[in-house]
């Protein structure tokens, strides 16, 4: 590629091969960087094409511009813009926005069912109260409690807790305890359930863990999950024809309630395929909606302020200064300080950022056609980059790119964005919106720094990101859509994700690639451009974006299966084809497939979509989307009538609604056959070639397929083929048969399903095209001569006519489509209509008469069939009416000019296109002769100079003529401009002298004197105006003088003009002469003083003076100046004088004595003349003087220091003399200082009194021998000796033997030093030759040696001694002494280690048995107790081996028989009253003692005690970890008794664990219905267990397993032997508590469950067959199938209820209740169906006829009384109450509401709840009424339809 080859090998370029994170430094390799040449940058997409296959793996890259490339840039001035607030600190380091309030509610729930406790309500922590949810949060982010505290993480957990401040260690315990006691228990628990659950995204509630009503069973009524009462989750079925109760938030459905979720919270609903991203089941336990799991305030970037341009710039500014300093600080620096930041290591930080700004709202930073063009940008520099390709307004609709046929401006991918950046602010992790490519320009300002994952490692990304914030993606699972997160490159890297860097410098593009995450931050101020493209090689990584979409159910940009048919069917290269091609044959793939899945699944309604107006543009139509996963439905879509405005795609036709599957219709708008052309379309081959391999390839695709299409019907299964023979052979014989639409109509809907199918079905389609163009022609037919028809009959009244063109257009078919006879009959109409043309036409070319053209025109009016040649007819009639009459009204009128001369003109234009004579065409022409005439005379005075005397004359001549002559109304507008310019120039004139508005003036006379030469009449008063121009110019300059200071020069000119103007006696003018005189006499003062040094007061008077003058004098800048000069002279000399002449002592700043030089030089330049001179000149004196005497004293200090040699006596001597030199250094520092200057020599003298005291201070060593601490402090303040003095003889020699004396300080000191020395060292030390002699430290120093090798040898001798005899006091005392003395050698190490071993055993013991071990904190006497417990086990477990013949209590570990002793009943083991405890009061006052083992076991207790041991409280030592200590102590070299303990007791619980297994084996063998065998087993264990002073875990891994399953078979027993009867759901109940326990089949209890059960399930579905079987079914049968139901052993209460209910009857026909609707009688409560008593409407008030009064029997017709009688006699018997539920009166109202009288039940399965209870017994009776005559119940004969 030449000079495009990448350098991303270059080193140290700008430091972009370095990264640096918080961490420390990190290696982060650079992506690469190109550098196209002039022609390789004509075309990007071909470029970029170039450069992929070796930039995609780096998921970035940087391109370079050539040079020649500079865009113009843009004027800024005026731009504002919108920012958004981000908090960087929170970009990784933030807690999940989880809501508290629902993580207390689930938290509650888990302590309150498996801890048995309550939620606390505040627990606190350092003063405050611990929110609890972010502290969980927290921890859960760090990996967990265990990892937390492995990792030593609390410090990072506790800023999600106190953000805002620093932990202690303390804290940190103390937060570690909380999370211990509160919350270690609700993760582990959490963490279990989540395993459980199989990972299905979404965070879940713990409640009921396992329980089997969570699990949604797949069944036909609906099922939703329901929170009542808040406690528990339960499925309820809900009423089949009640309305829904509960709809989806997304899909805004009721229906489909078996895979609804319930939010456990808030109660909102959800179907588990709404869900983004969807589950596949009903997760356990509770469930809360991401609503109630986040809380209000998630984080995200706030809208802040908006900013102009530079106001930005300053806070940009202003935030950089803050951080960095005034200085340039490097990338490397700000890198590390930004990802410090985001770790949250440095506090809160917030910046602003202009980013996602729509440039066609706020303007892009490159041109554009439709900008204006700046003013110093050439045309040609603009239209250049105008269509430049690499300007991004441009890149995406370049040839090539996908993203041409997008219609619509889509911001950010079709517009660019801008984006305004400060210091930090930045970009999270994100990829582009389908998986585009994107490319980002710097326009200019600070670089910009990314970091790329390549798309290849996306999927690795996305693991990584997830599993290192998992709180943060619990609570979003879409945050990676967010683009608020950021995560450091080095955790990616330590999880093996490649991660590169850019650098972008301003002028660079930066180019990301499809899939590729990117992320990074502003270095500074800076501008970008961003925009999306996609050139052909995007389209599979567009599809793979598009799918993402469908899984997150996120609505997409634009409908990516349009776009491939949109580019398919333009002109595409061979390049794009080859990547179209397989994306087509993808998306037609899975198009077939879903469409031949709806075929088979009965849908066979199908539909084409309504086309699109622009096919060939994407966007410009908005098509519906999926009400399920927001999805386009441009392809196809499914659709229902229920629900007309719901849509969705193929993939989710099954959730649309619960109609069936023949109801639902697809929509498509390709056929596969479309598609697949499509497809072939792609081939690059010749028309021909393409056509030919399209059939064969279609024929290939045919026969290719493994199996036909078929689905299963009744009768067997059938092909689509098959269906679309069959059609095909039906539809053939319609065409012969006269038209039917009705036939026509059927054909079509059944040809519906096969329409959408592949080429195979070519045939149907073109039937179909027959068909409907045949119904189409036999129903045009018919609406023609029914139009036709009416026409005639109606005579045309508000009819509309048929056109004769669509008439002809029907009757042109040949052969006709199909058998429809009309068409001959409209035949003829058509003949008598062509006749009706020919006479029109015949009339338009040759008559003059306007009378037949009228009656022509009336004729074609009052014809049925409308022809368009009438039209023609009708405007030539009205066009010759109107010229007529606007010929008439120009003839007569009279008001001058009123008349266009171009209308007479037009008119007579027209007189030879009418072909008509008529009488007003004469006086036309002579109207028109005289205007001609009249232009005539005008023209020729236009031609020369106008004079106004001729021009008035000839304007009142002509001033009578009615025509608008041009030539006439110029000489008009010509003669007013003359005299209205006049008037002007004379209101000029009207004291013009006396104004003061010169200015004004001088406007009005320029522009009257230019109005006047454009005049076309000549004036004679334009001479005047051009005196009177100057005069005024005059004045104005005047008065500009008066009220402006001016130049001297200025005003002598001014004055001169006016006195040639001769205006000089003007009261102005004379003013100004005066000020003139003034300012001559100033100027000549100020020179003078200027010439001699004058006091500044003299200056200062001529300034004063100056100001009454208001002229600019020449001299009066340089007398300021000279004061100036002089008085910032004086200001900078005030802090010297003020020391000089002031008695206080100098302040603590110091003068800077060069200053002071400089001064007295500057004061010889000065032009006035001051005292302060000579003060600063004795100053100076002064302070060289003391700078001699410092120097002197300095050499003297020097020659001391130059000492080489310290010999015996010499030390002494040294020391006097430094003391002698220190306190003179002190007294001339103190002169020098009170100078008050920073004289160079003070710090000097400074350093030299400190080098002599430290130097005192070493010599004095020598004579003693000083503490390491005394040696070590003296070392440290050698290092900040000044390096001039310490690299001298003398120092060096001092420093050398200092470092000698720590070295044996620290030998000697062992007890006290952090490394021991070894002996060799000191030995090494002692051998040492220095200069400088220090005995006594030598002498200590050797006796250390001494005592370190005696003490070697005792260790050899203790060690030589045999194991027995290596006691545990001796090498204690061997270690003490040791660490006393001993240097760092190998017996030291061996000593420590050993202790150190048996210590960490000992400590791991007690901790093993600290339940066991007393105050006294003895580990041996802990062994020696629990082995007694151990013995009194075994003695339970084999009573016949040991203590035989004594009775001893099973509990006491002394073997006392003093005490009381109770023996129980069943196992007959005795107890102590003392050891049972308050056990022992109830067996004390029992007749029969029992032991509490024995009623644990007989009397059910273990289901309400979960099984727990009844005494045991506290935590036992787990015999396992005493095995482990057991072993570890075998290699030790020492004899402890412990030990030996130790080992007997792990002997005797094994034995007792041999024994539990044995008994545990027998119960859970056991299936037998005898528990008596069992019980007495398990009470040994439980005996022997409960003594034990161990927890063997091992050995109890099945008991609970055998204890929960005596508990069962103990309950069920219980269950099935008590009195009163088991209900369905208590069986239920029972058997799913089995099977979750394994009970297997053979078990006795179990049979009999399962048989209970059966029996039970039988009788109630027949009872509910007959509760809904509207009375078929016999009373008595009722009755015997009631009695049948009570007599089971299973309790069917809403069966029998249902039954109860079922033998109730009402109304006059005496049958049960039905579906019905009735109506109560307001007098005797008795119901009556509608329909019974023929009432169509609900009254107000009813009262039945057996109510009425005698006197409604005239109202009514006679009827047959016995016919009356015998059908009353006739009714059903009623049961009588005993078969029925006693049902209380309610009180009547006052007043019956409708809803009180009728009962419109259309509720089938509540409607005993509803309806029936409201039924009294006494309504439901026969009629009982005594006091009424047989005979009247004759009125109810008219209202009876009683059914045999």
């Amino acid at each position: 590629m030449g000079k495009g080859r990448p350098r991303a090998v270059e080193k140290g370029v700008l430091g972009q091969n370095l990264s640096v994170s918080s961490s420390g430094s990190l290696n982060i390799l650079s992506g690469p960087v190109y550098y196209p040449t002039e022609e390789e940058f004509r075309d990007p997409l071909e470029y970029i094409y170039k450069i992929k296959p070796e930039a995609e793996l780096y998921g970035i890259c940087r391109i370079v511009p050539p040079k020649n490339w500079k865009p113009p840039e843009l004027n800024s001035d005026s731009f504002t813009f919108p920012t958004k607030t981000q908090a960087i600190h929170q970009l990784q380091v933030r807690p999940a926005a989880c809501d508290s309030e629902t993580f207390e509610l689930e938290y509650g729930r888990f302590l309150d069912d498996h801890c048995g406790k309550k939620l606390r309500k505040k627990v606190v922590f350092e003063g405050e109260e611990l929110d609890l949810c972010k502290l969980f949060n927290a921890v859960k982010r760090y990996g967990g409690y265990d990892k937390v505290v492995k990792e030593k993480k609390w410090v990072e957990v506790s800023r999600f807790v106190r953000s805002a401040r620093k932990i202690s260690e303390c804290a940190k315990h103390v937060l570690c305890q909380l999370y211990r006691e509160h919350l270690y228990d609700y993760e582990k628990y959490y963490n279990r359930l989540n395993r459980k659950a199989g990972g299905s995204g979404y965070k879940r509630g713990l409640h009921e863990e396992g329980k089997s009503e969570h699990e949604v069973q797949s069944s036909g009524s609906k099922r939703r999950r329901k929170n009542i009462g808040g406690d528990k989750v339960k499925v309820c079925k809900v009423k089949e024809e009640e309305e829904h109760d509960q709809i989806c938030e997304q899909c805004r459905s009721g229906l489909h309630g078996e895979v609804m979720l319930l939010c456990d919270r808030c109660n909102k609903g959800w179907h588990i395929h709404c869900l983004s991203p969807p589950l596949k089941q009903v997760p356990l336990g509770n469930w809360y909606c991401l609503e109630c799991l986040n809380s209000e305030d998630c984080f995200g970037f706030v809208l802040g302020k908006k900013y102009s341009l530079e106001t930005f710039r300053r806070v940009a500014e202003r935030a950089k200064k803050r951080w960095f300093g005034s200085g340039s600080p490097s990338r490397v620096q700000i890198e590390k300080k930004f990802w410090e930041i985001v770790e949250g290591s440095v506090g809160e930080v917030e910046v602003m950022y202009g980013s996602d700004l729509d440039t066609s709202t706020y303007g892009s930073g490159f041109p554009r056609a439709n900008d204006q063009r700046p003013q110093t940008v050439e045309a040609k520099v603009w239209d250049e980059y105008c269509d430049s390709p690499w300007n991004l307004n441009n890149l995406p609709k370049l040839k090539g790119s996908m993203l041409q046929a997008v219609h619509q401006n889509i911001t950010g991918v079709m517009v660019p964005w801008l984006y305004i950046g400060m210091l930090f602010s930045a970009f999270c992790w994100h990829f582009e919106d389908h998986c585009f490519y994107s490319m980002n320009y710097l326009h200019w300002g600070e670089p910009k720094c990314w970091y790329s994952v390549p798309g290849s490692q996306a999927s690795a990304f996305e693991e990584v990101m997830r599993k290192s914030l998992p709180d943060l993606f619990d609570a979003q699972p879409d945050l990676l859509f967010q683009l608020v997160t950021m995560l450091s490159p080095s955790v990616l890297q330590e999880k093996g994700v490649p991660v590169y860097s850019i650098l972008q410098e301003p002028g660079n593009f930066v180019i990301t690639f499809p899939r590729s995450y990117h992320g990074g931050f502003n270095l500074g101020l800076n501008c970008a451009e961003a925009v999306n493209f996609a050139p052909a090689d995007w389209l599979p990584h567009g599809g793979f974006g598009a799918d993402r979409y469908r899984q997150y159910h996120k609505a997409a940009v634009l409908s990516h299966e349009e776009l491939l048919c949109v580019a398919a069917k333009s002109d595409c290269n061979s390049r794009v084809s080859s990547y179209l091609k397989k994306e087509l044959l993808r998306i037609y793939t899975n198009e077939k497939s879903c469409r031949e899945r709806l075929w088979k699944d009965g849908i066979i309604k199908s539909s084409p979509m309504s086309p699109r107006k622009c096919p060939e543009y994407v966007g410009t139509e908005e098509d519906p989307t999926c009400i399920i996963c927001k999805q386009y439905l441009y392809l196809s879509a499914v659709v229902c009538r229920c629900r007309p405005s719901a849509f969705v795609c193929l993939q989710h036709s099954e959730h649309l609604c619960e109609c069936e599957s023949s109801k639902l219709c697809l929509l498509y708008r390709h056929t596969l056959a479309e598609l697949y052309d499509l497809v072939l379309t792609m081939d690059t081959d010749s028309c021909e070639e393409m056509t030919q391999s399209r059939s064969i390839r279609r024929q290939m695709s045919c026969s290719s397929e493994p199996k036909a299409l078929k689905k299963k019907v009744k009768g067997g299964h059938v092909t689509l083929d098959q269906l679309a023979a069959q059609w095909l052979s039906r539809s053939s014989k319609i065409f012969q048969n006269p038209f039917l639409s009705e036939t026509y109509i059927a054909a079509l809907k059944e040809a519906e399903q096969l329409l959408w199918a592949g080429s195979e079905m070519d045939p149907v389609r073109d039937m179909v095209k027959n068909l409907v163009d045949a119904q189409k022609w036999a129903e045009g037919i018919r609406n023609c001569l029914s139009k036709v028809e009416n026409w005639s009959n109606h005579c045309g009244v508000d009819l509309e006519k048929i056109h004769f063109q669509y008439v002809e257009e029907l009757l042109s078919f040949n052969p006709v489509p199909c058998n429809e006879p009309g068409h001959l009959k409209l035949k003829e109409y058509a003949e008598e209509a062509r006749l009706l043309i020919q006479d029109i036409d015949s009339a338009l070319s040759t008559c003059s008469k306007i009378s037949e053209l009228e009656f022509l025109y009336s004729k074609a009016c009052d014809f049925p069939i409308y022809v368009k040649e009438s039209e023609k007819l009708s405007l030539k009639i009205s066009s010759v009416k109107v010229w007529i009459e606007s010929v008439r009204k120009c003839i007569s009128e009279k008001q001058p000019a009123s008349i266009e001369v171009d209308i007479l003109y037009k008119f007579e234009s027209e007189i030879s296109e009418l072909q008509l004579q008529l009488p007003e065409t004469g006086m036309l022409l002579d109207l028109l002769r005289q205007a001609e005439n009249c232009r005539k005379r005008c023209g020729e005075i236009l031609k020369g100079p106008i004079s106004g005397k001729n021009l008035e004359v000839l304007l009142q001549e002509l001033n009578s003529c009615t025509v608008d002559i041009p030539e006439l109304k110029l000489l008009r507008q010509y003669h007013s401009d003359a005299v209205l310019w006049i008037s002007r120039f004379n209101d000029v004139l009207v004291n013009i002298s006396e104004r003061e508005d010169q200015h004004n003036v001088v406007d009005e006379l320029n522009c009257i004197l230019k109005d006047g030469a454009s005049l076309r009449i000549q004036v004679d008063e334009l001479p005047l105006v051009e005196v009177e121009l100057k005069k005024a110019c005059c004045r104005e300059k005047a008065y500009k003088a008066r009220h402006t200071e001016m130049s001297l020069d200025f005003i002598q000119q001014l004055t001169m003009e006016a006195s040639v103007l001769q205006i000089e006696g003007e009261n102005l003018f004379v003013d100004l002469i005066g000020i003139l005189a003034a300012a001559i006499h100033w100027e000549e003062r100020a020179k003078d003083i200027l010439a001699h040094e004058a006091p500044l007061c003299d200056f200062e008077d001529a300034i004063r003076a100056s100001e009454d003058i208001f002229v600019i004098l020449p001299s009066l800048n340089d007398v300021k100046d000279a004061v100036l000069i002089a008085k910032s002279w004086l200001k900078k000399s005030k802090p010297f004088l003020t020391s000089a002449l002031s008695a206080a002592p100098a302040s603590s700043s110091l003068l800077e004595f060069e200053v002071l030089k400089e001064l007295v030089s500057q004061s010889k330049l000065l032009k006035i003349s001051l005292d302060e001179r000579r003060v600063l000149e004795s100053i100076l004196k002064n302070c060289e003087e003391w700078e001699h005497d410092a120097c002197s004293l300095l050499q003297d200090i020097g020659c001391i220091f130059d000492i080489c040699n310290i010999g015996d006596g010499i030390g002494s001597f040294l020391i006097s003399e430094m003391e002698c030199m220190v306190s003179k250094v002190e007294s001339i520092t103190k002169r020098g200082l009170s100078l008050g200057f920073d004289l160079h020599e003070i710090p000097e003298l400074q350093d030299a009194c400190s080098t002599l005291q430290w130097c005192k201070k070493a010599l004095s060593f020598c004579s003693s021998a000083p503490a390491f601490e005394d040696v070590e402090s003296l070392m440290e303040s050698a290092k900040q000796l000044p390096h001039t003095r310490a690299s001298g003889p003398l120092c060096s020699l001092l420093i050398a033997g200092v470092k000698w004396l720590k070295k044996a300080a620290e030998a000697i000191s062992v007890p006290h030093s952090f490394k021991r020395c070894r002996l060799s060292d000191a030995e090494e030390i002692l051998a040492e030759s220095i200069n400088v002699s220090y005995p006594v430290m030598v002498g200590q120093l050797e006796n250390a040696i001494q005592e370190h090798k005696v003490w070697q040898e005792q260790v050899h001798q203790f060690f030589d001694l045999k194991l027995e005899h290596r006691s545990w006091s001796r090498i204690l005392e061997l270690k003490e002494l040791g660490n006393a003395v001993a240097f760092s050698c190998s017996e030291l190490d061996m000593i420590l280690s050993k202790v150190e071993k048996v210590e960490k055993w000992m400590q791991r013991c007690i901790g093993v048995l600290r339940t066991s071990i007393g105050d006294n904190n003895c580990l041996l006497d802990a062994l020696r107790k629990i082995k007694k417990t151990l013995d009194r086990s075994l003695y339970i477990y084999e009573k016949s081996h040991v203590c035989k013949a004594r009775n001893l209590c099973v509990f006491c570990p002394n073997d006392t028989e003093d005490l009381g002793l109770l023996t129980c009943s069943t196992c007959k083991s005795c107890y102590h009253l003392r050891c049972l405890g308050s056990m022992a009061t109830d067996l004390n006052h029992a007749e029969v003692c029992i032991c509490p083992y024995c009623q644990f076991l007989e009397g059910g207790s273990i289901c309400q005690n979960k099984g727990s041991l009844l005494r045991f409280v506290g935590k036992r030592p787990e015999l396992q970890r005493l095995v482990e200590l057991l072993s570890d102590a075998e290699d030790f070299s020492l004899r402890i008794e412990e030990r030996d303990v130790l080992k007997q007791l792990v002997d005797q619980a094994l034995a007792c664990r041999i024994f539990l297994t044995e008994i545990i084996n027998f119960a859970l063998a056991y299936f037998d219905e005898d528990l008596g065998v069992v019980c007495e087993k398990l009470t040994i264990a439980l005996k022997a267990i409960e003594v034990a002073g161990l927890y063997d875990h091992q050995g109890n891994p099945n008991l609970k397993l055998a204890l929960a399953r005596y508990s069962w078979r103990f309950k069920v027993n219980r269950l099935l032997g008590d009195l009163q009867k088991p209900t369905v759901q208590q069986i239920q109940q029972h058997l799913k508590e089995g099977l979750a326990m394994n009970i297997p089949p053979e078990d006795h209890y179990r049979q009999r469950l399962t048989e209970v059960q059966r029996i039970g399930s039988q009788w109630a579905e027949r009872a509910r067959k007959v509760a809904t079987d509207s009375g078929s079914l016999s009373l008595d049968k009722v009755f015997d199938l009631i009695m049948e139901g009570e007599s089971l052993p299973v309790y069917l209460e809403k069966e029998i209820e249902l039954l109860r209910e079922r033998s109730m009857l009402y109304c006059i026909c005496r049958k049960p209740y039905d579906q019905r609707a009735m109506i109560a009688c307001d007098q005797c409560d008795e119901w009556y169906h509608f329909d019974c008593i023929k009432l169509l409407s609900p009254p107000k008030v009813y009262i039945c006829p057996a109510c009425k009064p005698q006197q409604d029997l005239s109202a009514t017709p006679s009827v047959d009384l016995n016919r009356s009688i015998s059908a009353k006699l006739a009714e059903p018997q009623t049961p009588s109450p005993k078969h029925t539920r006693s049902v209380k009166k309610k009180p009547r109202k006052a007043e019956s509401s409708l809803r009180q009288k009728m009962l419109t039940i259309t509720d089938h399965s509540n409607k005993f709840s509803r309806g029936i209870d409201c039924l009294w017994w006494r309504n439901r009776k026969p009629f009982r009424r005594a006091v009424r005559k047989r005979a009247e119940l004759n009125i109810f004969s008219p209202f009876s339809h009683i059914q045999q």
